[in-house]
């Protein structure tokens, strides 16, 4: 009788003001259609095959005529139509036809069927329906009311979408009247205002229905405007995936899905008043001092809090976050927890300097804090990365170091590991680093599984109007281009914001992709305390000075809601307003900044409970025999059965095998074996680049392809020992600037991971020229933060034309912080002078350095950048093999590589004494050679340009008195070493004698595009090197 029941109620006539109910609630599985409400008026009675018996299979017809017509007997497709069209009880059946039935008999049974409406309206309005519905999931957000201020639309387009039939409650009804005759009759929808009341099916893509199937049209655009046109604008239907389209339409379309409780909203009046207090405490006590503050967009705390109490909801337990400036001390305070005090006494100017470094603005530090989230009651670490003003430097940073971290921690799908990234819109519209790092955010070696980006959108960038600071509708546009959700929110609804931060969270927790929350609010200030915004936006903040504070306009609401009332809204705030009082009494007692207690990355166990190195000497960086021999044998080996190589890597595999009998190593071998060496030792490695798994130069070959077998591949150097540490090589996009970025990350995280970016040539370095200048060069002095990365950067001029050929050694050099005019006095000269340098910058012209020289890097009881400049010819060089001998136990790095041919050998004979570094070493033997001046030409290599090895030059030079000094380079003078070598040779030799120049004459290109005139000058400097009265004249 069920059944009988649910097909007599559907064949009952319905109307718009009825309720409709669940029509779907029996019906078997199967994809809806778009057809109007059935409209039957017969009742159960006038039809008497709707017995209990048979119910179940006119369901089932019906439900087959929904989907095709033809697919059921003719009579009941006549049947389903006169019901439709509101045939009176009884008449819509139609008996078929017998067999001798005549002509005219049959005509005129389908002219019955043709006098009913033609269902093909009924069609084309339940499409039109859906087009409304799709157009409201597409452009809705174009109509959402976002702005705080009123002034601006936050796609800065002020017209409607053409394609939706905005409501009377946002339209007069003279215009509302007209858009709708203008999309209905004879228009875009064919619809018209009487059908208002008619009642529609709706498709599976909406879930504006609740639990009904069914809804009039008035009702459709009234829940698809509360879904999509209020305070939450959602772009997310160039989603290429129907599940999460889905899933987004049921968080936002839903209906009452937005609801908190009275215990949720206290709650989130409380992290708004701490937002807000702290803020106006920080204005009262310090009204003249830069702070960067967050008013206008004070609901970015409870927006962080509920980010990161969902996500520890769902298994999260370490948080890393990037954010620049604005607002920054804030969520210090009040998301991370750092103590008042601490923050409070960096705004005491007689405060002392830090006592490490040369520290940095308060606005820029970061901080590393583990704590109990009181929302979940689990632990959660949370780290904020410090960054500097070069606004979305620190993106791939955050990126790089929530990767190792899930790395070291065996989080393969993002679970337990999360970043989070703050950006501000003129930022992230137009900083290329943003598109950058969404680029890296699905690669298998650099993807986080979902990052959850917030916008702090004042809809200004420091003066400039939106409108001419992007070209793109909204700031957040770039998000597009990986499929991540936009959920653009008025920050001055903190209930909105709050809900969308969930939806945000619970999205990165279900698909581990990213997100992007765009809080639109405004600027309460200008870009600083002390700047004047009236100069250049007199409209919009004139308007802000009116503009009611969010805090009192929630507190107002709750409190007109019944959910707080005005004494416990007074005590939460005379509550913080102590804590904060309190904590700035205490400040008064710090008289010395401590900048470790602001280090965002902490190494436990790697220093000494102060900081310090636990030693200030470096072991042997020497290997065994046997290991040596067993690292080659390897690298000259397929260790994985069946595997297919190209014939040509089996001719280097084969060479390789031959050097490692002969007891000797080229560059790619001495690099393995540094590598191999290390992993033993449970040193993880990651080599990152453009190409790097081949080499550039078809040199290091790290990963085996087969040749018949698509995509399976075999890395060797994870099959040297059984209990290694774990070795990743992966070629990266083609960036360089987010790429180093994400790398810096990485070694931030572990003193015990060896990580190498390589450039593709070493010019290309300079596309991440900001990652050099304002993380690795100064990250220690700036935030006591030591980092270990290695740069590989090939160089060499080789007549491959000004691109390709320089890495710009100078700039390197011009930043060491070492002082030219000083000869250090230092105990354990070597490794000291390690420590107190910025970063170690190294060419080695043999492989058996360039293998110290990495196992130096992780043998070191500190960690310092190191920038190694490889060469390109010499990696295939007759000439540059090293012997095992070099790489034996009792071996080390050698700073300096002194001549041991003739001119050693009678030193007081010496007439000159040539140094160089790299690979002009090889020119110089060759041409010193056919010159037969041995003994006249000694040649000393510096195989460690900073910190400069004053000692052991000091050595060479009084080893040689009769001798000129000259410094020879194979690049233009104006760059490459010699501004930086000149002045620290004098001082070695106390300025006894001059330093001569033999070299390139100066250029504003790194060198010539022509092959000619590269040797040209080649030879020319080679002259001069070897011309024993060349400098006569200039003495």
């Amino acid at each position: 009788m069920l059944n009988l029941r649910t097909c007599a109620a559907k064949l009952r006539p319905l109307t718009a003001s009825q309720t409709v109910k669940t029509i779907y609630q029996h019906r078997p599985a199967a994809p809806r259609t778009f057809q109007q409400l059935r409209c039957y008026s017969a009742p159960v009675a006038a039809e008497p095959f709707l017995s209990g018996t048979s119910s179940n299979y006119v369901e089932e017809m019906y439900y087959a005529w929904l989907e095709n017509p033809k697919s059921v007997h003719k009579s009941w497709d006549i049947f389903f139509r006169n019901a439709n069209a509101g045939a009176a009880p009884g008449a819509a059946y139609q008996s078929p036809p017998p067999l001798t039935t005549s002509l005219s008999t049959l005509s005129q049974a389908q002219s019955l069927v043709q006098a009913q409406p033609n269902v093909d309206k009924l069609v084309e309005d339940h499409l039109a329906v859906q087009s409304l519905i799709r157009a409201y999931q597409i452009r809705g957000h174009h109509v959402a009311q976002l702005d705080p201020l009123g002034i601006l639309d936050a796609d800065l387009d002020s017209s409607l979408p053409a394609d939706i039939i905005t409501s009377t409650d946002k339209l007069d009804l003279a215009v509302f009247k007209e858009r709708l005759r203008v999309l209905t009759v004879g228009g875009f929808y064919g619809l018209d205002e009487s059908d208002l009341d008619k009642v529609f099916h709706l498709p599976t893509t909406t879930f504006i229905g609740g639990n009904e199937s069914a809804l009039p049209l008035r009702e459709i655009i009234r829940r698809l405007e509360m879904a999509y046109c209020q305070h939450i604008g959602v772009e997310f239907m160039f989603i290429n995936d129907l599940e999460q389209c889905q899933w987004i339409r049921q968080k936002f379309e839903t209906p009452g899905i937005m609801q908190f409780t009275s215990e949720e909203k206290r709650t989130l009046l409380a992290r708004l008043v701490r937002s807000t207090r702290f803020e106006e405490f920080l204005h009262r006590k310090w009204s003249s001092e830069k702070r960067f503050g967050l008013e206008g967009c004070e609901v970015l705390i409870p927006a962080l809090k509920t980010i990161i109490d969902k996500s520890s909801e769902k298994g999260v337990d370490y948080v890393i976050m990037g954010m620049p400036h604005r607002g920054r001390l804030n969520v210090l305070a009040n998301v991370i927890r750092k103590e008042l005090e601490q923050i409070f006494c960096q705004f005491d100017s007689k405060l002392e300097a830090a006592d490490e470094g040369s520290g940095d603005v308060k606005y820029h530090l970061g901080m590393y804090h583990r704590r109990i989230n009181r929302v979940t009651d689990r632990n959660i670490t949370l780290s904020l990365v410090a960054n500097p003003s070069h606004l979305e430097a620190a993106d791939p940073v955050v990126q790089g170091k929530t990767k190792a971290e899930q790395f070291y921690c065996g989080d393969t799908e993002g679970k337990k590991v999360m970043s989070i990234l703050l950006h501000g819109d003129a930022a992230f519209a137009g900083q290329g680093i943003v598109y950058e790092t969404f680029h890296l955010s699905d690669l298998p070696s650099y993807t986080t599984h979902g990052t959850v980006h917030v916008v702090v959108n004042n809809q200004i960038g420091f003066t400039t109007d939106p409108r001419m600071a992007r070209s793109s509708p909204y700031p957040t546009d770039v998000a597009r281009v990986v499929n991540a959700p936009i959920f653009h929110v008025n920050a001055d609804d903190p209930e909105a914001v709050v809900y969308v931060c969930n939806v945000a969270a619970e999205w990165r927790s279900t698909f581990h992709k990213d997100v992007v929350v765009d809080l639109v609010c405004y600027r309460r200030n200008g870009h600083n305390e002390m700047d004047e915004p009236m100069f250049t936006q007199p409209l919009m903040y004139k308007q802000i000075r009116k503009q009611k504070p969010v805090l009192q306009k929630y507190a107002e609401l709750l409190i007109s809601q019944g959910v707080v009332n005005q004494p416990e809204y007074e005590e939460e705030i005379a509550k913080y307003d102590k804590i904060c009082e309190e904590a700035h009494a205490r400040s008064k007692d710090e008289k010395i900044l401590h900048i470790k207690h602001w280090l965002d990355s902490p190494w436990p166990g790697f220093f000494t409970l102060d900081g310090q190195p636990r030693s200030m000497t470096c072991p042997s960086t020497g290997l065994n025999e046997e290991d040596l021999t067993h690292i080659g044998q390897v690298a000259s080996s397929v260790p994985v059965e069946d595997f297919t190589i190209h014939g040509g890597l089996s001719r280097i595999l084969k060479t390789r095998g031959e050097m490692v009998k002969n007891r000797m190593v080229d560059w790619a071998l001495a690099e393995y074996m540094a590598f191999g060496s290390l992993l033993k030792e449970g040193i993880h490695i990651r080599l990152s680049g453009q190409d790097v798994e081949r080499g550039t130069f078809s040199h290091r070959h790290h990963v085996l392809h087969d040749q018949n077998v698509d995509k399976r591949t075999c890395i060797p150097m994870n099959h040297l020992w059984p209990n290694q540490a774990p070795y990743t090589v992966c070629n990266s996009s083609l960036s360089e600037y987010g790429v180093l970025g994400f790398e810096l990350g990485f070694a931030m995280a572990s003193p015990n991971a060896l990580v190498l970016w390589e450039a593709q040539f070493g010019d290309f370095h300079n596309t991440a020229q900001c990652i050099i200048d304002q993380f690795i060069c100064p990250g220690q002095a700036k935030w006591v933060r030591q980092n270990g990365i290695v740069l590989l950067l090939p160089h060499g001029m080789e007549g491959m034309g000004p691109e390709h050929s320089s890495a710009r050694p100078e700039r390197f050099l011009q930043m060491c912080n070492d002082d030219p005019d000083v000869f250090p006095k230092l105990d354990d000269f070597d490794v000291r002078q390690l420590y107190e340098c910025n970063w170690i910058v190294v060419n080695c012209s043999t492989p058996a350095n360039f293998f110290h020289v990495l196992r130096r890097q992780i043998l070191l009881p500190f960690r310092k950048p190191l920038i190694i400049f490889t060469p390109k010819s010499l990696l295939r060089h007759p000439e540059a093999r090293s012997s095992f001998d070099d790489m034996l136990p009792g071996t080390h790095f050698l700073r300096v590589i002194p001549d041991s041919g003739p001119a050693a050998q009678n030193p007081e004979q010496v007439k000159r004494v040539l140094f160089c570094t790299g690979k002009v070493y090889y020119d110089l033997t060759r041409e010193r050679k056919a010159r037969q001046m041995e003994a006249d030409v000694a040649i000393t290599r510096v195989e460690q340009l900073s910190p400069f090895p004053f000692d052991l030059l000091q050595r060479e030079a009084q080893k040689y008195p009769a001798a000129e000094l000259v410094w020879c380079q194979e690049e233009h003078k104006n760059q490459g070493y010699y501004d930086y070598v000149k002045p620290r040779l004098r001082t070695t030799i106390n300025r006894a004698k001059p330093v001569w120049y033999a070299g390139r004459e100066p250029a504003a290109a790194p060198a010539t595009g022509n092959k000619k005139t590269h040797l040209t000058e080649l030879q020319r400097l080679l002259d001069t090197a070897f011309n024993l009265d060349a400098f006569k004249d200039l003495a």
